[in-house]
């Protein structure tokens, strides 16, 4: 016989079944509904190493709207125990659930670089990309026993830097980031191109440091392994290189002014004492006088063939150069393109 409920049974019942769907209503407005104040559809937070729960707050505390409903999240997933450093996705409209959850997951650094001329200016620019400064990351790269061990001088370091693209954690520590580094350059230095190397009788970093010569006389891509060529051809018969982009850096780095824009070699600056001076040096400088991209250091282990031993910048091609292999033609050269600067008024 089925049982008949009462009048209060049904009240009961009503209430429980309203407090239980207000409970729900109350958990999915404090736990999924939107606790966001970006105007941005995403922005990225960084949490430092070391950060505790209390600076996680701090940080958050200008994106979410109700920091306390922020708080019970955290602790009810433990994140308040369990601090996680890195670079962190927020997306507008996210609730607490979905907050937790992305400062949980660790978001990669996508970092190029290229051109840069010293190590410092490369520095910074890792430095902007990632946690550790500029000062940490010139101790990692300037630390004598880790020069020796792998083969560099302070003055060639820059050459084990592969201009491209790649992915880092931005909590990476300065040492980690120098491993990693090391282990591109290796990589890139596989069988083929040090075959390359040793047959122009040249390491790696010289490889480099001679690519870093052609890539600033030339953007031209197409005609970086003529010019490279020419080095190589002045290397082999024991002349200077006279390469002026050698000079312009040494008289920045005499002047200690890298911002500085040097578009006209003169004579007097042909004679600076320096050894990146390749006016008055014969051989390569200490080291790369750039980042060279990765067409000019192919130009390099992949030169043209020709005997030219000069060339100088064309007035009736803009970007590309004139070549010679005799002196005489190259004065004639030289001289169009001296006139040329003096008709324009470029005195620097």
């Amino acid at each position: 016989m089925a049982l008949m409920l009462t009048k209060k049974s049904k009240i009961r019942i009503g209430i429980g079944a309203g407090l239980f769907l207000a409970v729900i209503l109350f958990g999915y407005i404090k736990f999924f509904s939107s606790n966001t104040t970006i105007t941005k559809e995403e922005q990225f937070v960084t949490i430092p190493t070391g950060a505790t729960y209390e600076e996680v707050k701090q940080i958050m505390k200008p994106l979410v709207g109700n920091l306390s409903g922020f708080e019970m999240m955290a602790s009810l997933r433990s994140y308040d125990k369990h601090v996680k450093p890195g670079r962190f996705l927020i997306k507008k409209g996210m609730g607490n659930f979905a907050l937790v959850a992305a400062l949980r997951r660790n978001i990669p650094v996508k970092l190029s670089f290229n051109n840069q001329e010293r190590l410092e200016d490369l520095c910074v620019r890792f430095s902007s990309m990632l946690e550790p400064d500029t000062t940490k990351m010139l101790g990692a790269f300037r630390d004598s026993v880790f020069l020796k061990k792998n083969g560099f001088t302070k003055e060639n370091v820059i050459a084990m830097f592969i201009p491209n693209s790649y992915e880092f954690y931005w909590n990476i520590s300065a040492e980690k980031f120098r491993e990693k580094m090391l282990q591109e350059y290796h990589t890139f230095w596989n069988k083929d191109r040090l075959k390359k190397a040793n047959q122009l009788q040249l390491t790696p970093v010289e490889v480099m440091t001679l690519a870093s010569i052609v890539h600033k006389e030339t953007v031209k891509i197409e005609e970086r392994p003529k010019v490279a060529r020419v080095y190589l051809n002045r290397l082999q018969q024991g002349m200077p290189l006279q390469a002026d982009p050698t000079v312009i850096y040494a008289l920045k780095l005499k002047q200690n002014d890298f911002s500085q824009i040097i578009k006209r070699v003169l004579y007097n600056d042909l004679s600076i004492h320096s050894p990146y001076n390749t006016y008055v040096n014969i051989g390569l400088p200490p080291g790369p006088i750039a980042l060279p991209d990765i067409s000019a250091i192919d130009a390099v282990l992949n030169p043209d063939t020709n005997d030219y031993l000069y060339f100088c910048a064309s007035v009736d091609r803009f970007g590309y150069h004139e070549f010679a292999s005799t002196y005489a033609q190259h004065q004639v050269n030289a001289k169009k393109y001296a006139d040329w600067l003096n008709s324009t008024g470029t005195n620097r």
